[in-house]
């Protein structure tokens, strides 16, 4: 009897370890079929994210599903204990911080320093200078997007956890991407004009000295180019920035003139022309034209290199990356049906 009793036992004690084990596969055949679901796979950095907002993906449903998944956020924990270091449990586990007396810093080098200006191998911050994450070959260009000012940015309200501080650069891509979905080869300038000015140690209100380069440069590279679009954001107010349209929330846009070369009044043209445009599609889009010209003004914006040419302001420093994506989106829109 004693025999049967302690098989019995040992039976229940199987049947048990074989419902765990059923029930965690069930868990993770779960989790694979959403993935499936969702078709996308997590980004391993800041570049494979910024791919998937420009492809229009649900990339972040799985990203921020997988940071709340409690499997994934357990996994995490474990990686981050040292079981040599028992205080490493207390501080993953209970949040508890084992405070030094003497906290080491590394060394900050200021990229203005004259000794980093030969030096090919320093690393640019992903949160202000942001890579192509999509580059592509195009042979003959229509449109030419460059940012004079590069790192003009955005509100990361949303990117705090992704390191990315969105910007112009990023937004240049975006529009890019959507001009060459509808059949309009587009390139960006993705040169680095902070590093540019450092190399010739010039300061920031040489930027626009800088970005002459790259213009004169592309437009002997590619005659194709019919119209070149220096993107840049404002300083205004989010009040004044954004406006909402049949429930859609956008970046307003204003397109800046200089007024003090040959090619003026061709450039002012173009910018009316566009404006207009966006103002029979999206009525509270545009802040319409606004001409430079004086003492005190740059009154060029480098616009005498093209009669093609236009300065659009993109929303304020307030604004969300995807307030500017929609305006992106609208932007294409016009180009598309100017450039027929």
């Amino acid at each position: 009897m004693r025999k049967q009793f302690r098989s019995k036992k040992k039976k229940n004690k199987h049947t048990w370890l074989k419902f765990v084990v059923i029930f965690i596969l069930c868990f993770f055949l779960y989790q694979w079929i959403i993935g499936l679901f969702l078709n996308i796979r997590l980004a391993d950095n800041n570049e494979a994210f910024i791919l998937s907002l420009l492809k229009d993906s649900n990339h972040h449903l799985l990203y921020e599903k997988s940071n709340h998944n409690i499997v994934n956020r357990f996994l995490k924990n474990l990686s981050n204990i040292d079981f040599k270091k028992p205080i490493s449990i207390l501080e993953t586990v209970f949040g508890y911080e084992m405070k030094n007396e003497i906290t080491p810093v590394d060394p900050v080098v200021s990229v203005e320093d004259p000794g980093l200006q030969d030096n090919d191998n320093f690393l640019e911050d992903p949160s202000v200078y942001i890579k192509d994450p999509n580059p592509t070959v195009v042979t003959e260009p229509l449109v030419y997007i460059y940012n004079t000012h590069q790192l003009e940015g955005y509100s990361n309200a949303n990117f705090e956890e992704y390191n990315i501080t969105p910007n112009v650069l990023m937004a240049s891509y975006l529009l890019k991407e959507k001009l060459n979905k509808v059949g309009i080869p587009t390139i960006v300038e993705t040169s680095n004009i902070t590093d540019f000015l450092n190399l010739n140690n010039w300061d920031y209100s040489k930027s626009y000295q800088a970005s002459k380069f790259f213009i004169t440069d592309t437009l002997n590279k590619y005659p194709s180019i019919k119209l070149l679009i220096d993107l840049h954001r404002d300083a205004i107010p989010k009040t004044a920035s954004t406006t909402v349209i049949n429930g859609k929330s956008y970046a307003k846009v204003l397109f800046v003139v200089g007024m003090e070369h040959e090619n003026a009044e061709s450039n002012l043209t173009l910018a009316n022309t566009l404006s207009n445009k966006i103002k029979e599609k999206y009525p509270t889009l545009s802040r319409g034209v606004m001409t430079k010209e004086g003492p005190g003004v740059n009154g060029i914006y480098n616009q005498n290199l093209s009669p093609n040419s236009v300065l659009i302001e993109c929303g304020g420093t307030d604004n969300s990356i995807e307030e500017v994506m929609n305006t992106i989106e609208a932007l294409a829109t016009i180009i598309q049906e100017y450039l027929g």
